[in-house]
């Protein structure tokens, strides 16, 4: 059995032969490939009550937590300042398995929203909005190949796991996000940062396999597949030795 790795979907109403608000559970296709590609098995999962997320996480080896729409302010105390397509019942799913999945080890890649969402599980803040023109963070643009094709560099820390994975240094990653880390969870540490001193990328400060990353890596797999490949071997590991029992 190859590693089994979750991966978080986000839920909307999009047109469908049914109507022209169909509510599905969506995922890229990038997510999906690039978890595959080192032959793990990719699972998709709902939003679930939290008290199923042990459930869940019982049956996994590695987990995802993906892009979508904003974390509700009132997650970490604070008023609606710009914030955009929150959901209530993703926050409620996806702040129980980070704080879950710290607890019981689970290899976890967390990408854009999933990196905010596993700083603000742990007691940290979020800004709301940065867009500013001319930073590395300008507005991001009406039309979708625009969108897709915004970069901006990173400088990644020496000595970090991301360092080891990608390299230490300069590195140029796409800008698909409009909010980012504002006060630091304790128990993390910035790895990566913007030109801006934007926080692009966060590794835990235990023995927890983590990373986020602010950027998104699986629409750049040919560049940013060794951060799947991690992954995948973390979730080889944690299927080799037994998952931690819930507690």
């Amino acid at each position: 059995m190859p590693p089994r790795i979750a991966i978080t979907s986000w839920r909307r109403a999009l047109p469908t032969f049914m109507g022209e608000r169909t509510w599905l559970y969506t995922l890229g296709d990038e997510y999906v490939t690039s978890v595959a590609a080192p032959g793990t098995l990719p699972l998709v999962v709902p939003h679930l009550p939290p008290a199923q997320v042990d459930t869940l996480l019982d049956v996994v080896d590695g987990l995802v937590i993906a892009g979508g729409g904003d974390v509700d302010p009132a997650s970490y105390g604070a008023r609606d300042a710009g914030s955009k397509d929150t959901d209530a019942r993703a926050d409620a799913t996806e702040l129980a398995l980070a704080r879950r999945a710290r607890e019981r080890g689970i290899p976890t890649l967390a990408i854009c929203r999933g990196m905010q969402i596993v700083n603000v599980a742990h007691g940290g803040t979020l800004h709301q909005d940065i867009a500013v023109p001319g930073t590395s963070h300008p507005p991001i643009a009406d039309d979708p190949v625009e969108v897709v094709a915004a970069q901006h560099p990173i400088a990644i820390e020496p000595g970090s796991l991301l360092a080891e994975i990608l390299g230490a240094g300069r590195r140029v990653v796409n800008t698909i996000h409009h909010q980012a880390l504002d006060r630091l969870a304790s128990g993390f540490h910035v790895t990566a940062r913007a030109d801006d001193g934007v926080i692009e990328a966060i590794e835990a400060d235990d023995d927890w396999p983590f990373l986020g990353v602010q950027w998104h890596p699986e629409k750049a797999a040919g560049e940013h597949a060794p951060l799947f490949a991690w992954l995948a071997a973390e979730a080889q590991t944690h299927a080799s030795i037994g998952a931690a029992p819930a507690r």
